[in-house]
């Protein structure tokens, strides 16, 4: 899967390595090759390429519980022997080259020559007798052979390129395989990134217009052009071609297009979607095509993007490293996440430790500090009664003093000395510093620092002097985004001041 290395998606949430096993042997696309991995034996038949015989075709078939009236059987019998060999559930010997001196040799012997032979592969074993990890491994190098057949045009374009010689002409197909493979590669990353981002689609469907159109129509386009939504039509049938091939993989739950749809509907009006649809009608949207990555499908996804190079975290990977890694890390994440990693990172500790430990990871005075503050402080929001003492020890740092009152006040614990005036304020410029790292200049950050400034008359008169690295950015984006003219003025005069302080 091709991607940029060093680009960092949202976190995703998996299900366990068993509970993505037992999915993996439930696909009918795996199911079926594991069943004809233990058909094979000493009568299979196979072909140059280790493909079966035409005539063993039936046969599988039959293996498979497929009626012999079934105009698709041989397609998929064909389809999961190739999945089969491709990930060493089934072994094969390729029939001997044809050396010419065979002009003596019995028809029967000639006859065997022309095919290899096949029996069930090592890693067969694996499927029954396996860790979940084993056979996880066994459904990714299925799925690298689902998703190559997925990027290759229909039969009949292949047909209709055909050359006198009997070679594709790639020229005339206007297919290049790599270009379809980085394509698929990225209609993929942006269904796993549709599907993890905060607000996504989450366990939610996508619609097929949204996902094509994540791929063709460019960033700041306002009203699409025939010709854009043209190609969104294109990609759209494309997509639709293959999520059928990659369902039964397990890879996603697709709905393809509604075929009525199709014949009643013009390219333009398909590509922009359900737009005259009335509000929240789900059925109207179905009918232009829904696709969700399953459990498993994310799993699949963010492996390819991890081998990649992509940097695809997954909550519950920093459980068992040390608070100042948590801090980091989470500091990038949106709150939900962080939430949910915080959580499983301290469900594996004894809590007064835990928190010592975060709160020691939050000092610093470097540009992340104050997001690590505001993610510890998060971290300390569901801990109980247990943690006040290592709170408690933390009241006279200057850096943590503040967060510390703050948690003691709202468990409404007695005896907390009031913060000194340089306490507050370093505590207020932390704080937003914190929020414009966490989310930026936010529709709610100038009611807080309306909020934060009210409570002290001639704060800004103070607030330049306060020894934070950040005072100076703090005051500047107080400046832009105080609701108060006067107040956004004195913010503006104080970040000046404070800059020529620094130097």
């Amino acid at each position: 899967m091709s991607a940029e290395p060093h680009h960092t998606l949202p976190p995703v949430r998996l299900h366990s390595d068993a509970e993505l096993a037992r999915e993996a042997l439930g696909a009918p696309l795996f199911a079926r090759a594991v069943r004809l991995a233990r058909w094979a034996g000493p009568g299979t038949r196979v072909e140059v390429g280790g493909e079966l015989a035409a005539a063993q075709l039936p046969e599988a078939a039959a293996a498979l519980g497929l009626e012999p009236a079934d105009e698709d059987a041989a397609v998929y019998a064909s389809q999961a022997w190739r999945v089969a060999v491709d990930t060493g559930l089934v072994e094969v010997t390729e029939p001997e080259e044809d050396t010419g001196d065979a002009a003596g040799a019995a028809e029967a012997d000639a006859e065997a020559s022309a095919y290899g032979s096949a029996a069930p592969g090592e890693d067969l074993a694996l499927v029954t007798g396996g860790a979940p990890g084993e056979v996880l491994d066994l459904w990714l190098a299925a799925l690298e052979t689902v998703l190559a057949d997925a990027a290759v045009p229909d039969l009949d374009e292949l047909v209709d390129a055909l050359d006198t010689g009997g070679e594709i002409d790639f020229g005339r197909l206007d297919w290049n395989p790599q270009r379809e493979a980085d394509f698929l590669d990225a209609v993929l990353a942006n269904l796993y990134l549709l599907t993890v981002a905060e607000g996504g689609a989450g366990e939610g469907a996508v619609p097929l217009p949204v996902l094509a159109a994540s791929m063709v129509v460019p960033d700041g386009m306002g009203e699409p052009t025939d010709e854009v939504l043209e190609q969104v039509s294109d990609a759209m049938m494309r997509l639709d071609d293959q999520f059928r091939q990659l369902e039964p993989i397990g890879l996603v739950e697709f709905r393809p297009v509604d075929e009525d749809l199709m014949a009643e509907t013009s390219d333009e009006d398909l590509a922009a979607g359900p737009s005259g649809a009335p509000a929240g009608d789900d059925e109207d949207v179905s009918r232009y095509g829904m696709v969700r990555l399953t459990p498993l499908g994310l799993y699949g996804i963010r492996a390819r993007m991890l081998e990649a190079g992509v940097e695809a975290p997954a909550i519950g990977e920093l459980a068992g490293k040390g608070a100042d890694a948590l801090l980091d890390t989470v500091s990038r994440f949106p709150e939900s996440a962080a939430q949910a990693e915080i959580e499983q990172w301290l469900a594996g500790r004894e809590l007064p430790a835990a928190v010592a430990e975060l709160l020691a990871a939050a000092r610093g005075d470097d540009e992340g500090a104050p997001l690590r503050r505001l993610r510890c402080q998060q971290a300390l929001a569901t801990a109980g009664p247990e943690a006040e003492p290592a709170v408690r020890a933390v009241l006279d740092d200057a850096e943590l003093g503040g967060l510390a009152r703050v948690w003691l006040a709202e468990r409404g614990v007695g005896d907390v000395p009031a913060p000194d005036a340089e306490m507050v304020f370093w505590l207020t410029v932390d704080t937003i510093a914190a929020q414009l790292a966490a989310d930026g200049e936010t529709e709610e950050l100038p009611l807080l620092i309306a909020s934060l400034t009210a409570h002290h008359s001639g704060f800004f008169e103070q607030a330049w002097r306060v020894e934070h690295p950040a005072t100076a950015y703090v005051l500047e984006a107080m400046g832009r985004l105080h609701p108060d003219r006067k107040a956004a003025k004195e913010a503006r005069k104080a970040a000046f001041r404070a800059r020529s302080r620094q130097g």
